[in-house]
Formats: structure tokens, C-alpha cells, sequence
């Protein structure tokens, strides 16, 4: 009698595990660009958000930011109810150490000019640890928003920091 082949031989199962192999080495670098891209646009949005109360803030004439948690604030105090996040962590004013995201908030007085710095930290994707993603107000109240990390990072919308010259 003949006996029919049962299973998988050894040649098959390694081609098909070097299959699966080649097919994980391609699709990791491939998530992690991804995860890192939406972390940045989640950041954008999340510092974008705070806009509107630094506007009515500047339109009361409101020009120091503190953070939800001011006990009595002051009739000059912006009081900005950020309570923090999974990549920005700390509340606003924020002074945070290397690896730890944090937000801080600036309002020049009399100029309207703003600037909302978010710097990556906590959980964001290694290739953003420290990294800092800006959204900017000039004297005419328009907004612009900047960024210094990885061009492939970069959401639509963000350009890339203007390099600091160095002396």
C-alpha cells in the first residue's frame, strides 16, 4: 500500500517562517513611523486646543499663564485648564526634566504675541523624546505652528523650526 504525505515537510515550514520573518522586519519600522506620526499630530491638536483661551485671555487682558490648579488667581492671570497628557505630561507652567514632556505658555504683554511650546516626553516614541513642537501668535493674532522633529514626522500644517544660527 502507499502512504500518503501528512503534514508539512522541514523545507516548508522554514520557508514559510522566513516568510513571516522578512514580512516582521519590514512592517515594525514601518508601525513605528506610524505610531511616531500620529503621536505628533495628537500633540498639535492637544497644544492647538489651549488657542482659544489664550485668546479670550488676551482679549481681557489677561498675560500670566498659570496652570487649573491657582488657588486665588490674579485679575492679570490666564488661568489654562491643561491638566496634562500621556506625551506632554505637567500641567501648565511646566518645568520639566530631560525625558518628561511638558507645556509651557508665553504671553508678551500688549503685543499679543503668544508662544505654546510642547515638548515631547513621558511615552511619545523614542525618535520624539525632547523634541518640541511650538504653536506661535504674531502681533496680527495669526497662528503658526513649527516643529523640530523628523520631516517624516511632521504633520501637514507644522513646518519644520527655523534653525538657530549658531555664533
Amino acid at each position: 500500500m502507499k502512504h500518503m504525505q501528512k503534514g508539512f515537510t522541514l523545507i516548508e515550514l522554514m520557508i514559510v517562517v522566513a516568510i513571516i520573518g522578512i514580512l516582521a522586519a519590514v512592517a515594525l519600522p514601518q508601525y513605528q513611523t506610524y505610531v511616531a506620526k500620529s503621536q505628533v499630530s495628537r500633540v498639535m491638536t492637544e497644544i492647538g486646543s489651549l488657542k482659544t483661551i489664550i485668546e479670550t485671555c488676551l482679549l481681557e487682558g489677561r498675560t500670566n499663564p498659570v496652570d487649573s490648579t491657582t488657588a486665588a488667581p490674579a485679575a492679570t492671570d490666564c488661568v489654562i485648564g491643561f491638566g496634562g497628557s500621556t506625551l506632554l505630561g505637567a500641567p501648565i507652567p511646566a518645568t520639566a526634566p530631560t525625558g518628561s514632556g511638558s507645556v509651557a505658555v508665553t504671553i508678551t504683554a500688549g503685543t499679543g504675541v503668544v508662544s505654546m511650546q510642547g515638548k515631547f516626553g513621558n511615552s511619545a516614541a523614542t525618535a520624539l523624546k525632547d523634541k518640541l513642537l511650538t504653536w506661535a501668535r504674531d502681533t496680527n493674532g495669526s497662528w503658526t505652528c513649527s516643529s523640530d522633529v523628523d520631516v517624516k514626522y511632521a504633520p501637514n500644517g507644522c513646518g519644520k523650526a527655523a534653525a538657530t544660527p549658531t555664533p
